[in-house]
């Protein structure tokens, strides 16, 4: 039921909700028009997994609202957490980097509703709009610029620097006010931290408790607020 309400909202959706978002922002109504007519949207819950590691890429996506989870397996079989995907932004992009098959899983982080393409009209879309194009290959390359800046903190930082950098870009890029301070606004465990920064379950619960003796942050099941912005960024620059 939940998807065929969303499936009947599509065709009410109107396209200037979507003018200031990439890669719509340099199109016409006329063609978001005509890329939403060619879409298939779907709700999903928390904790879903849209595609996995390895798939066929024959269909690419976009968050309509909600987060998702990018998240890698190693050769040794641990889950690494590589990335979150806001509202408004593509996913499963794989074509874009020359790949048939997915690079990483996707899993929602919150409830999301999902538009989604095949992989086939991924083509027709760069050379008939433009703007797509090169707003897609611009979020590409701030993706890309995000995982080498965390591949130079696991290779310079300590690990206190390493967590507080991850939960200040948690908070600059998804965070909303709340009377305590800054909430990443999805769900996030300790063990999602963790796997975000390379660090034991132990360290995190270590770093977190202490953070909030200090005022930092404030901690509870599935959610962590920044009540000290200014002292977490003086930690992530604490080279000690």
């Amino acid at each position: 039921m939940d998807d065929y309400i969303a499936q009947r909202s599509l065709t009410r959706l109107d396209e200037s909700l979507l003018t200031h978002i990439p890669p719509f922002s340099l199109l016409s109504h006329e063609q978001i028009r005509e890329i939403l007519d060619q879409a298939t949207v779907r709700r999903y819950g928390e904790g879903i997994t849209v595609f996995n590691e390895g798939d066929p890429a024959d269909r690419f996506f976009m968050v309509l609202d909600g987060y998702i989870r990018v998240v890698r397996v190693t050769p040794a079989g641990e889950q690494i957490i590589s990335l979150h995907i806001p509202s408004g932004q593509l996913f499963g992009i794989a074509r874009a980097i020359g790949r048939e098959t997915y690079p990483a899983t996707a899993i929602t982080a919150s409830e999301a509703i999902i538009l989604s393409w095949p992989t086939t009209v991924w083509d027709h879309f760069v050379v008939s709009y433009p703007g797509f194009s090169s707003e897609t290959y611009k979020i590409l390359g701030l993706r890309m610029g995000e995982l080498n800046m965390r591949v130079v903190e696991m290779a310079t930082q300590q690990v206190e620097q390493r967590v507080a950098n991850t939960l200040l870009r948690l908070v600059n890029q998804t965070g909303r006010k709340v009377a305590d301070g800054i909430e990443v606004d999805f769900s996030i465990t300790r063990q999602d931290l963790s796997e975000m920064t390379a660090t034991t379950l132990h360290t995190i619960s270590r770093l977190l408790s202490a953070w909030e003796k200090h005022g930092l942050v404030k901690s509870r099941r599935k959610h962590i607020v920044v009540s000290n912005p200014q002292g977490l960024v003086a930690l992530a620059r604490d080279h000690g």
